[in-house]
């Protein structure tokens, strides 16, 4: 998992925010997550920004939804405080138990299809053009004038000349790389070579150099001191103006601002418990019986309930710091699977990535193209969640295309969950089994419905 150190500041620093304060404060928000949930609930788990959520804070919340960077990080901070809260009390329970397996399944592939949407965009893969004399590329203009745009790439594309995405002819340096760093991930993945993702990362990096798409003068001018003085920037940026201070000044954005709290939280929440359940089950480090003490109990009667706590609290942690939401890496399973059992193996961990801020450097002179391979990686192994849907019922597999497919083309994780609730309730309505809708799933499909009609009239 150690790939998130190059990959958190590569996507965040995109909406202006500095690139070495991202590193400090992924490693922060990694080691006190992490140490907290092995000593807490002595459990295996490691901790860090995730990744899909910190494509949502760049791509969605701030390029299409134009939040600042600093209001983001106070969404992020709200959506811990929240998770803490219903993580105490309950709820999050109750929301986990109102949402259809099957869409939980969607939204988890949904979000592969989006980061490996955007690592194929990163990558200069993709070009966008509308005839063979006129090729827009993914960073620079003419796009047709219909397009709407956004800092980095395109939301959307909707022309009368029909602008649509087509392959790069493989003519610009930075477009190779990123071809043959995918080369090399497909290469090491496929022969299940371990820390696959991280040595594509550094193997691409390398050839870079000859490439000339490395630049190698930026190692000098970034130092682990500088990366310290770029983090005053991030820190405690989430409570300033912008920030919290202008994230509710005006009511008119109130109904945003919330449905992006709640699609900040909702995906977290399934994150985390999809790692939980996927790996502690299977092993036996969360048994029936603590699952069923999390159901039934009270307070932290379980390690299920406790690790759950400490995932809500490195949320608000890292956001303080300077990051996207911290979640519970998937990729625990590599320990779990070497046989740790209990919170030692994430003390160690914690203690790693600690170590891992002497090499700020080191990450500075990695080139977006050698990240592309990594997103698009990723992307494909959280497309696995697809197998647990049944798409010959048609009743299931039109929301589950909303919350999967439409997520990731509509470039919008958030109006991919609210398409997937929307549908999920109208077929219900229209075959009669509408009182098989959970009631809080109804009340968060009528919100997500006065979302939309808001920003209609406004």
């Amino acid at each position: 998992m150690s790939y998130i150190l190059f990959v958190n500041p590569s996507v965040l620093s995109q909406t202006g925010m500095p690139s070495q304060a991202v590193f400090l404060a992924t490693i922060v928000a990694s080691v006190i997550g992490t140490a907290f949930m092995g000593l807490f609930a002595n459990v295996p788990y490691a901790l860090a920004p995730g990744m899909g959520l910190n494509a949502f804070f760049t791509y969605t919340v701030v390029f299409a939804l134009g939040f600042k960077w600093q209001e983001a990080l106070a969404l992020v901070f709200i959506c811990g405080l929240i998770n803490i809260t219903i993580t105490v009390t309950k709820v999050r329970k109750m929301i986990i138990t109102a949402i259809p397996e099957a869409l939980q399944h969607a939204m988890g592939a949904g979000i592969g299809v989006f980061v490996a949407y955007i690592g194929l965009k990163n990558a200069n893969i993709l070009q966008f053009t509308s005839d063979a004399s006129s090729i827009a590329t993914i960073n620079e203009k003419p796009y047709s004038a219909a397009a709407t745009h956004f800092k980095g790439g395109v939301t959307s594309v909707v022309s009368n000349g029909g602008i649509v995405p087509a392959l790069v002819n493989f003519t610009q340096s930075g477009a190779l790389l990123a071809l043959i760093g995918l080369f090399i991930a497909i290469i090491l993945v496929v022969k299940k070579v371990p820390g696959a993702i991280i040595l594509t990362i550094i193997l691409t990096t390398i050839i870079g150099i000859p490439m000339g798409v490395t630049n190698l003068h930026l190692a000098s001018a970034n130092s682990l001191g500088n990366a310290f003085h770029q983090l005053g920037t991030t820190f405690g940026a989430a409570f300033g103006n912008p920030g919290m201070g202008s994230l509710f000044s005006s009511t008119g954005r109130l109904p945003l601002v919330l449905m992006t709290i709640f699609a900040f939280s909702f995906s977290d929440t399934f994150d985390t418990l999809g790692t939980f359940i996927g790996t502690g089950r299977r092993t036996g480090i969360f048994s029936d019986k603590d699952m069923s003490d999390m159901e039934n109990g009270k307070g932290f009667s379980s390690k299920m309930d406790k690790a759950l706590f400490a995932d809500s609290i490195a949320t608000s942690i890292g956001a303080i710091f300077g990051t996207s939401n911290t979640t519970t890496y998937v990729e625990s399973s590599a320990g779990i699977g070497a046989g740790g059992r209990t919170g030692l193996t994430s003390v160690t961990v914690a203690v790693l990535f600690l170590i891992s801020a002497l090499f700020a450097p080191i990450i500075s002179i990695v080139p977006t193209q050698a990240i592309a391979p990594a997103l698009i990686l990723v992307g494909i192994e959280m497309l696995g969640s697809f197998k647990n849907i049944d798409w010959t019922d048609i009743t299931a597999a039109i929301p589950a295309f909303m919350a999967s497919i439409f997520m990731g083309l509509c470039y919008n994780i958030s109006y991919g969950i609210a398409a997937a609730f929307i549908t999920y309730c109208l077929i219900k309505l229209i075959t009669g089994k509408a009182k098989d809708v959970h009631p809080i799933l109804w009340v968060v499909t009528i919100l997500f419905v006065a979302n939309f009609v808001v920003l209609a009239i406004i």
